[in-house]
């Protein structure tokens, strides 16, 4: 048996989110069904953290252990053929340990959100990022962004059927960068709440657009509440960019 840690970049518009589910077409099917027909082998894939529908990963992490007598360049190779035409590709194929666990090894998971700030709306970038057509002041959403990096309760800024045990979460960073019309909104943490991420841009957003103040920010987060916080935006501007471990 051999383990095989997997970099795996992928298009989520067209997903039900990383996970197999009865509802829709799941990343994480898609990925087993490439491994049976490579090699007839029916695996589990295990993923460093589950996407949402629509969610894009740059940088997504599975493993996967198959029986088959193979290297590492092969099972990219294989994989990549058996899952055309679907938009998932593996970047990266590694031999590792079997004490490697895509989940529960990784350290810090780093998301990034990307919003397109002009006055036209999208069209080759429909999906895969938010339009706001009102100028963003940046800088605000920065400096507002801090009130929220380190261990706090985030019930403010988590689904309401969010199924963590608890709220406390703790956010290694949160930074907002602008490059040109794009607005690029990076988070670092070990794990995330559900929809942690696209509520705290949602919030960060009211702040670019002069709606709110860092106060209102830190309001919110003191609330504890849902319903004190911004928007949930939607999930085509989020992408799992990377996992360190």
């Amino acid at each position: 048996m051999s383990r095989f840690k997997l970099t795996i970049e992928y298009d989520g518009t067209k997903f039900v989110g990383w996970q197999r589910q009865i509802n829709g077409l799941g990343v994480q099917q898609v990925l087993e069904e490439a491994v049976t027909a490579f090699c007839g082998e029916t695996i589990n894939a295990f993923a460093a953290g589950r996407t949402d529908t629509g969610v894009h990963a740059l940088g997504q992490v599975a493993h996967i252990d198959i029986e088959k007598e193979t290297d590492a360049d092969t099972v990219r190779d294989a994989l990549n053929y058996h899952m055309r035409p679907h938009r998932v590709v593996i970047l990266k194929s590694e031999s590792v340990s079997e004490d490697f666990h895509a989940r529960f090894s990784a350290k810090e998971r780093i998301y990034h959100y990307k919003i397109i700030n002009r006055r036209s709306p999208l069209a080759i970038q429909m999906n895969r990022a938010l339009w706001v057509s009102v100028l963003l002041d940046t800088d605000a959403m920065h400096e507002a962004a801090q009130v929220l990096v380190g261990k706090h309760d985030f019930t403010s800024f988590r689904a309401v059927a969010c199924q963590a045990d608890s709220p406390e979460k703790t956010l290694n960073a949160l930074d907002v960068v602008r490059e040109g019309e794009t607005v690029i909104i990076t988070a670092r943490a070990r794990s995330f709440l559900h929809h942690q991420v696209r509520n705290m841009v949602g919030t960060l957003k009211l702040v670019g657009e002069g709606k709110w103040t860092a106060k209102d920010v830190s309001d919110a987060l003191a609330a504890r509440d849902r319903s004190a916080a911004g928007m949930n935006v939607p999930p085509g501007g989020l992408y799992f960019q990377e996992v360190i471990y």
